[in-house]
C-alpha cells in the first residue's frame, strides 16, 4: 500500500478516543473495579503476616487504629488463637469480593472492547465508502481488508486484554513497593532496583521491534492479496493452466511471511529470556538477604511472608509490564494501518455544489486527462452530446472511451487546467456527486452482481421494487426468460462475481439493473460484446424504444449496435478522427467505413487480423507520401505541361 504521506486527520490517541465514543463509561467502571480488586489483594498479605507474628506469635498487630479497636472488642489476639476461622471466614469473604470485582471487571471490559470493535469496523467502512475512487485503484483489496479485519481484532485485544491491565499493574507496582518499603528499606531497595531496570530495557527493546511488526504485518497484507486475487480469477487460473504457478508464488509469499516471523518470535524469545534472567537474580537476592535478617531478628517471620508475597505480586506486573509493551507495539503499527484509511481524505463536494436538471446537453470542452503524470490517454476533446439523443463511440483499446465515461461519472475527477465536462452550462465538478452518479446509469463490459439473488441483483437500486418492474427490465434486457429457467427463478443466488450466470447473462442482468435506475443519461460501456448479434439486436430495438427519453452514450466494438445512433465518434490513441452520422461516416470512407467492411465479411467466431485503425493511418500516409513525390517531380526542370518529360518527348 502506498505510504502515510497524507495530513494526518487522527494521531494515535485521537482515534482511539474517536473509536471509544459511546463506550468510554464501560472503561471507567471497569478501571475502578479493577482497582477495587488489586486494594482486596493487597490487603490478604497483612493479614497473614499478623496472623504469624501477632496471633501465632506475641508481636502487637500492625493494622491501623480503626482495625485494632475492632480486634480488641472481640477480645484480641488471644480469642483469635482459639478461633482461627475467624481469619479464615474474613479471607474467603475477601477472596468472594475480589471474584465478584474480577468478574466485573472482564464483562464490563468485554463490553467496552466489543463496542470498540464494532465502532472500528462500521466507522472504517463508513469511510471508505466515501474515499475516492482513485483511492481504490492505488491501494490492493487484500491490504484493505487485512487492515479492517485482523488490525482491528489486533487492537481490540489490547483494549480488552491489555489496557485496562495497565492501571492495575500500576497500582499493584506502587502498593507493593510501599508495603515492602514500610516492613524493611533494605529489603525493598533490593527488589526495587530491577523495576527501572525491566522498564528501560523492555522499552529500548520494542522501540527497535516495532519495525518488525510492521513489516509482519505489511507482508499479511500481500498475503491475503494474492489468496484474494487467486479466488476471484479461479477461472482465469483454470483456464490458463496457471495452478502451479499461483500456488508457488502463495507458498514464496507464505514461506517469506513465516521466516519475518520466525526471526520475530526469536528476538521475542531472547526478550522474555533476559526478563527471566533479571528477575531471577532479584528474587534469589531477596531471598537470600530476607532469610539473613530473620536470622538476625531484623525481620519476622510473618513481615518475611508476607515480603516474598508483595515480591511475588511485584514481579508480576513488572514482567506483565513488557508483555504489555509488546502488545502495545503491536497494536501500534495496527493502528497506524488503520490511522492510513482513516487519514486519507473523504470525497466531498464543493460548498456551492448543486443538483442541476440532468436533461441537458453534455460537453466536452477541450478535456485531457493522465492516469500518470506525463502519459495522456485523452488528448484534447471536445464534443457534445445532445439532450435525449443516442450517441456513439468506437474505438480501439486503450483509446480513451471508457475513460470519457469514468470521467463523466467522476469516478476520475478532471484536474485544473486540464478542459471540463459540462451538463447544460454546469461544470459536473460544481454537482454533488451522488446526485451525478444516480442519474448516469452505466453497464461495463464485465459487470459486478453482488452475492445475492437475481432480484436482489436487479432491485438493488430501491429495494422496495415491486417484482412486475424488475420483470419488465429483465425483458427489456432479453434476460427474463434465462431466469425463469433457472428453478428458483428470481431467488436463484448469485454466486461471487456472478459464477453461476454465462458472460452473456451477466451482461444483460447489469442492463436490467441499470434499467431500474431510470436514469436521464445511459452509459453502455461495450455492454453487449458477451450476446450474439440476434440478442444484440433485439435488446438494441427494445432499449431504442424504452429509452427515447434519456440521452444514450454507447460504447461498442460492434458497428452494427452504433447504427441507430444519432451521431457516432470514433477514437484513435486518445483524440478524435472521426465523428458523424453513421450515413455520413460511410460516404466519407475512413476508419468507421473501414471497420463496417470488415466486420460485414466476418462471422461471429472470427476476430480482426489487423488494426483498421493502422490501415487508415497508413493509407493516408501512402496518400501523402505520394502527393509529396508528384510535387516534387513538377518542380524538376524539364517537364511539360502534361507532365511528361522533355526527353520521352522526343523519343
Amino acid at each position: 500500500m502506498t505510504k502515510d504521506t497524507q495530513k494526518e486527520r487522527f494521531t494515535r490517541w485521537g482515534m482511539v478516543k474517536y473509536f471509544m465514543h459511546g463506550c468510554t463509561r464501560f472503561f471507567i467502571f471497569s478501571i475502578v473495579a479493577s482497582f477495587l480488586v488489586t486494594i482486596l489483594e493487597m490487603l490478604i498479605p497483612q493479614i497473614i503476616r499478623s496472623t504469624v507474628d501477632s496471633v501465632i506469635g506475641d508481636k502487637p498487630f500492625a493494622f491501623p487504629a480503626v482495625v485494632n479497636g475492632w480486634i480488641s472488642d472481640i477480645g484480641g489476639a488471644p480469642y483469635l488463637r482459639t478461633h482461627l476461622w475467624v481469619i479464615s471466614i474474613t479471607i474467603i469473604v475477601m477472596a468472594l469480593f475480589v471474584a465478584l470485582f474480577r468478574y466485573a471487571t472482564n464483562q464490563l471490559n468485554s463490553i467496552a472492547a466489543e463496542r470498540l470493535q464494532q465502532n472500528m469496523r462500521d466507522k472504517l467502512f463508513s469511510h471508505i465508502q466515501k474515499l475516492p475512487f482513485t483511492w481504490h485503484m492505488q491501494n490492493k483489496t487484500g491490504d484493505i481488508i487485512q487492515r479492517c479485519t485482523s488490525d482491528v481484532e489486533r487492537v481490540r485485544i489490547f483494549i480488552a486484554e491489555q489496557l485496562v491491565s495497565v492501571v492495575r499493574i500500576v497500582i499493584m507496582m506502587i502498593l507493593s513497593l510501599f508495603f515492602m518499603f514500610s516492613m524493611d528499606l533494605r529489603l525493598g531497595a533490593v527488589a526495587a532496583a530491577t523495576v527501572p531496570v525491566i522498564i528501560a530495557y523492555s522499552g529500548f527493546f520494542f522501540s527497535r521491534i516495532g519495525r518488525h511488526f510492521k513489516e509482519c504485518d505489511d507482508n499479511e497484507g500481500i498475503l491475503s492479496t494474492i489468496a484474494q486475487e487467486n479466488l476471484t480469477g479461479v477461472r482465469v487460473v483454470r483456464a490458463f493452466g496457471r495452478e502451479d504457478y499461483e500456488r508457488k508464488r502463495f507458498e514464496k509469499q507464505n514461506t517469506y511471511y513465516t521466516g519475518l516471523w520466525v526471526h520475530l518470535m526469536k528476538l521475542m524469545s531472547y526478550f522474555w529470556g533476559a526478563g527471566d534472567l533479571i528477575t531471577g537474580i532479584q528474587v534469589v537476592l531477596v531471598l537470600s538477604l530476607g532469610s539473613a535478617f530473620c536470622v538476625h531478628g531484623t525481620l519476622t517471620t510473618g513481615e518475611f511472608i508476607a515480603f516474598l508475597t508483595y515480591n511475588g505480586m511485584l514481579i508480576w506486573p513488572v514482567r506483565q509490564l513488557g508483555r504489555v509493551i509488546s502488545e502495545m507495539s503491536k497494536a501500534g503499527v495496527s493502528i497506524d494501518r488503520i490511522r492510513y484509511i482513516m487519514n486519507t481524505p473523504e470525497e466531498k463536494d464543493r460548498p456551492d455544489a448543486t443538483e442541476p436538471d440532468m436533461h441537458q446537453d453534455i460537453t466536452f470542452d477541450h478535456v485531457t486527462f493522465s492516469y500518470e503524470e506525463n502519459v495522456p490517454v485523452v488528448k484534447d476533446v471536445s464534443f457534445t452530446v445532445k439532450a435525449g439523443t443516442t450517441f456513439g463511440i468506437l474505438g480501439s483499446t486503450g483509446s480513451g472511451k471508457s475513460t470519457l465515461m469514468h470521467l463523466l461519472d467522476r469516478l476520475y475527477d478532471l484536474p485544473e487546467g486540464s478542459g471540463s465536462i459540462r451538463i447544460g452550462d454546469t461544470d459536473i465538478r460544481d454537482i454533488k456527486a451522488q446526485y451525478l452518479r444516480r442519474n448516469i446509469g452505466m453497464v461495463l463490459q464485465e459487470p459486478y452482481l453482488f452475492s445475492r439473488t437475481i432480484g436482489e441483483n436487479i432491485s438493488i437500486t430501491d429495494r422496495s421494487m415491486p417484482m412486475s418492474d424488475i420483470r419488465t427490465a429483465a425483458r427489456l434486457a432479453s434476460v427474463d426468460d434465462a431466469i425463469t429457467g433457472f428453478k428458483n427463478g428470481y431467488d436463484t443466488m448469485v454466486g461471487e462475481r456472478g459464477v453461476t450466470l454465462s458472460g452473456g447473462q451477466k451482461q444483460r442482468t447489469a442492463i436490467a439493473r441499470m434499467l431500474t435506475q431510470k436514469a436521464p443519461i445511459m452509459v453502455f460501456d461495450d455492454s453487449l460484446s458477451a450476446v450474439d448479434a440476434e440478442t444484440d439486436a433485439k435488446i438494441r430495438s427494445a432499449l431504442n424504444r424504452h429509452l427515447k427519453d434519456s440521452t444514450v452514450i454507447l460504447i461498442a466494438h460492434r458497428v452494427t449496435t452504433l447504427m441507430n445512433a444519432d451521431k457516432i465518434m470514433v477514437m484513435d490513441k486518445g483524440k478524435i478522427v472521426e465523428m458523424g452520422t453513421p450515413d455520413e461516416l460511410m460516404a466519407k470512407g475512413g476508419v468507421y467505413k473501414r471497420i463496417y467492411d470488415m466486420q460485414l465479411t466476418m462471422s461471429e467466431d472470427d476476430v480482426f487480423t489487423g488494426n483498421p485503425f493502422e490501415e487508415v493511418e497508413a493509407e493516408n500516409a501512402a496518400k501523402a507520401a505520394g502527393r509529396d513525390a508528384a510535387a516534387e517531380t513538377d518542380d524538376k526542370p524539364g517537364k511539360n505541361a502534361s507532365g511528361n518529360s522533355a526527353a520521352v518527348k522526343e523519343v
